[in-house]
């Protein structure tokens, strides 16, 4: 990217709106506007027009956030969570028009985590497979989305059995099952592990956040990457890992 500033929209307001807010400037980005779930609506006609929408707010905001970046195309940076596979089907079809990047997580590390589940679950077919997320007590969807990106490395067909938790007579546990389980408390990041069980071993594969500033890093330098890029869609990964 030519080094001259950048014009942002930023759609979220919340704590990881303001981290990106404050890191903007220093980052070759002008801020044109914030907007919120109150206010998404401005983003149909009223919001100046960007290069790039950085969007971390709430999937309400979807339908604002896409008619923005149609209206003005402007290129998309997401990583609202909580999204259904027909909302991040019409983000992957904006892809079309501009270009779009959607993550979960854009930690670095996150990134490198889900290569590593992936090259494990294909080496360790016969491995019983346990997803354990932590978070902060304000989180409000379960599992987080990084969760969802790591059940998605280390089964990418879908053909697994997914146990959210597990309570009673449970039974003999099935093979190609994937257990699935969410902590929240204090004001924990975000940790992830993915436990791998054979016989008479395991492997754990661990990320721990311990500040939010990892995905404001990530978001930026992906943003940066993306705006190099024609109209597409486009992982984290592709952008950071190539």
């Amino acid at each position: 990217m030519a080094d001259r500033t950048r014009t942002v929209v930023l759609i979220g307001a919340g704590r990881m709106g303001k981290l990106i807010a404050e890191a903007l400037p220093a980052s070759g980005f002008e801020l044109l506007g914030t907007y919120d779930v109150t206010s998404a609506t401005e983003l149909d006609v009223a919001a100046p027009a960007a290069e790039l929408a950085i969007d971390f707010s709430n999937k309400a905001s979807l339908p604002h956030t896409l008619a923005y970046a149609r209206r003005t195309g402007a290129a998309l940076l997401s990583g609202t969570t909580g999204f259904s596979d027909e909302e991040l089907a019409r983000i992957r079809a904006l892809g079309t028009r501009v270009p779009v990047v959607w993550s979960a997580n854009y930690s670095l590390g996150v990134a490198v985590l889900r290569r590593l589940a992936a090259e494990a679950a294909k080496a360790l077919p016969s491995f019983d497979v346990e997803i354990v997320e932590t978070h902060h007590n304000q989180k409000v969807d379960a599992p987080s989305g990084t969760a969802k990106l790591l059940l998605a490395a280390v089964d990418p067909s879908g053909e697994a059995r997914v146990t959210y938790g597990r309570e009673g007579m449970v039974g003999v546990r099935p093979e190609h099952e994937i257990g699935m389980h969410s902590l929240r408390g204090g004001s924990v990041s975000g940790t992830h592990e993915l436990h791998f069980f054979g016989t008479d071993e395991e492997l754990c594969l661990t990320h721990r956040a311990t500040s939010r500033q990892i995905f404001v890093s990530g978001a930026i330098a992906a943003a940066r990457r993306l705006l190099m890029r024609p109209a597409g869609y486009y992982s984290f990964d592709e952008l950071m890992l190539g």
